[in-house]
């Protein structure tokens, strides 16, 4: 059960509270080679901080093998346990710079970059990428011996092509095209957000794991339950009530206390919206949600959560 890199969420409190319910290994936001070498600070926020603390992969993107290189011995010295290369961001702002998945319109070029990290670091590298470029490009199969050949020590399918996007369903089926090419470890990934969409995605795909991203938002504890409903790891304690609060309040804490008060603010509105949700407190998003004081922020959040108490 592997926690998703997802931009602006899988940052270190979110990454430090999946942790601690369980979870096989939390992956980092991806992060730019470049812009980590050359220090800047919000790349280098996304990275560095805390990778010691748990087995924590750090997501590198780039199309140039010298920065890509460079980058991987950086936040290897900084105590990544994983290099996680992305050749699946979708994003038109990642595929015009010629990184993402628009690696896979040129595998020469994708496997000149895994060569790269490979040869740059002794920890483990694995890749993450999808089921092609389009419909008529399905070449993750082709892309997954090469990486293979080149060291990649495993590797994450996001069951769409780049020019799906996010829209319809994940073909979890087509992964099982990946697995069959190699022997490395294989990951499903996309619309996994519970034990039963997991279950599925392992039956449809063969693959030996699956990747969490949206199922984990409000509930940090996903993983950790996903794998014992699977596999018969110990349950997580889920909170409720006053302790579901409790645990709120902390990572807001600790959310302020990693970006600051006023980025902290803007950064924990998308995690405080998910956790009302989950527990059935959309009416006190409005008034929790565009709060500019924190204080006023935690005395919303205890009588939200007190109240929820209280009904049960």
């Amino acid at each position: 059960m592997i926690l998703a890199p997802l931009a602006g969420i899988t940052d270190l409190p979110f990454r430090r509270l999946v942790a601690r319910f369980g979870a096989g290994l939390v992956v980092s936001e991806m992060v730019a080679s470049e812009e980590v070498v050359r220090a800047r600070p919000e790349a280098r926020a996304r990275a560095e901080l805390g990778l010691g603390e748990q087995a924590t992969a750090v997501q590198l993107a780039g199309r140039d093998p010298r920065w890509m290189a460079e980058g991987a011995r950086l936040v290897e010295a900084q105590g990544a346990r994983i290099i996680d290369i992305n050749m699946g961001c979708p994003s038109k702002r990642v595929t015009t710079g010629l990184c993402g998945s628009a690696l896979l319109r040129d595998l020469d070029l994708a496997l000149s970059l895994i060569e790269a990290v490979v040869n740059a670091v002794k920890v483990p590298v694995t890749l993450k990428t999808r089921l092609g470029w389009d419909d008529t490009l399905l070449n993750a199969p082709e892309l997954a011996r090469r990486a293979e050949a080149a060291g990649i020590a495993m590797i994450t399918i996001h069951g769409r092509t780049r020019c799906q996007f996010y829209k319809g369903h994940a073909d979890w089926a087509a992964i099982r095209a990946v697995k069959d090419a190699v022997d490395i470890p294989v990951i499903a990934n996309g619309d996994i957000t519970d034990s039963a969409t997991a279950r599925e995605a392992l039956r449809l795909s063969g693959a030996d794991g699956v990747m969490i991203g949206r199922g984990a938002q409000g509930a940090p504890w996903r993983l950790a339950q996903v794998a014992h409903d699977l596999y018969g790891t110990p349950a997580p304690k889920v909170p409720d009530g006053g302790r579901l609060g409790r645990m709120v309040l902390e990572h807001y804490d600790d959310i302020l206390t990693f970006y600051g008060r006023d980025l902290g603010l803007r950064m924990a509105r998308k995690h405080l919206g998910w956790y009302l949700e989950e527990a059935g407190l959309p009416h006190a998003r409005e008034a929790i949600l565009t709060s500019t004081d924190p204080a006023e922020v935690v005395q919303l959040l205890e009588l939200a959560f007190a109240e929820l108490e209280l009904a049960a």
